[in-house]
């Protein structure tokens, strides 16, 4: 049984929240408050497993109660707040302070109409977000896609890697895949590389609008240019292209160059971003020229993609058990044997660096 605590000062909110969750038969909501110095109280007396928590609310931000459950207990928490429109700031903030999910609040509508649509898929986040393998985070990740999107191969977006993926003469690239805890995990590894390491592009589990807000976070905190990828953009070295939220990146070969290709299309291993997709187009453009590495996130995507890197010759790496949020994602391409190296978060940055040697 997964127990649940609601803490929202609108009672309305409360009432909804525990509604939809009430028919499940695995979860349990132990509790609600109208505020986190209540949940609290509440919380020392029986622990939930998962916190459904608002950002703006009466004698202490949501922000600031998830900064000290992190930081004394940590619990996976997530954001239901009409604070997380469009890309705002304050999700990735969430995000940065360790919520698993973070769910946006409509505004337009009749409210507790509206507000059961937008929770209709509350029930599955919770699930995950109970999975999530939680630390201790001192200094203040993603949602992933909805679980009612299509399954399918990254073959619907472009073919399957030749025998003999091209090799260029000296460029080389590193690709990145995450999902949750993935905006840490990219902190932690970004923020420790030097102006002069190889070009990044990479895919993070993340909604429209959220991206972008994320890139300009990342730029202002690290040596290398950080920016939300667009049509055409060249891989250059010292700088990092994140996919938009809601297209595919693919890596394609122009001369001695590698450029982004930001494209629409269907969720791929239920997701759109897919790592799937970022895994292919470097197995298929950069062969031994490319590095992969799949971090932290719950379910399969990029598992097959970095399997795929791993057969033209790149090199593939998995972050280890221990140092992701969730084991989901890189357990996966451990399994199918598509890693070289299973290496902890703090290992990563060195990865990236010795590809200039």
């Amino acid at each position: 049984m997964i127990k649940v605590m609601v803490v929202d000062d609108s009672a309305v909110v409360r009432q909804v929240v525990s509604e939809c969750l009430r028919p499940a038969s695995d979860l349990r909501v132990i509790g609600s408050a109208p505020d986190p110095i209540q949940a609290r109280e509440l919380m020392n007396r029986n622990w939930p497993d998962v916190v459904i928590l608002d950002i703006d609310m009466p004698r202490m931000d949501g922000i600031t109660f998830l900064k000290q459950l992190m930081a004394e207990r940590p619990t996976a928490v997530i954001i239901l707040s009409s604070l997380t429109q469009q890309g705002s700031l304050k999700a990735i903030e969430a995000l940065r302070a360790g919520a698993v999910h973070v769910l946006a609040k409509s505004t337009l509508g009749d409210p507790q109409r509206q507000l059961a649509q937008d929770v209709s898929n509350l029930a599955s986040l919770v699930r995950e977000a109970a999975k999530a393998r939680l630390k201790p985070i001192r200094a203040a990740s993603s949602p992933v896609a909805p679980l009612d999107r299509p399954v399918l191969a990254a073959d619907v977006i472009l073919p399957p890697p030749t025998a003999n993926a091209r090799v260029a003469a000296s460029e080389r690239i590193v690709l990145i895949g995450a999902s949750t805890g993935g905006t840490q995990a990219l902190e932690a590894i970004l923020t420790r590389l030097t102006a002069r390491c190889p070009a990044i592009a990479i895919v993070q589990h993340m909604p429209e609008n959220l991206t972008a807000s994320l890139a300009r976070r990342l730029d202002q905190l690290c040596q290398i240019s950080v920016k939300e990828a667009a049509h055409g953009d060249r891989l250059r070295a010292g700088q990092a292209l994140i996919s938009p939220g809601g297209k595919h990146l693919i890596i394609k070969r122009q001369g001695n160059a590698y450029l982004a290709d930001v494209v629409s299309g269907p969720a791929v291993s239920r997701h759109c971003p897919s790592v799937d997709v970022l895994f292919r187009s470097g197995a298929r453009s950069a062969g031994r020229n490319a590095t992969g590495l799949l971090l932290t996130g719950i379910g399969d995507d990029g598992a097959k993609g970095l399997k795929e890197m791993r057969e033209a010759g790149a090199h593939t790496v998995a972050q280890d058990a221990a140092s992701c949020v969730v084991f989901g994602m890189p357990k996966e391409a451990i399994r199918i044997d598509a890693a070289v190296e299973i290496l902890p978060l703090d290992a990563m940055a060195r990865v990236i660096e010795a590809q200039l040697r």
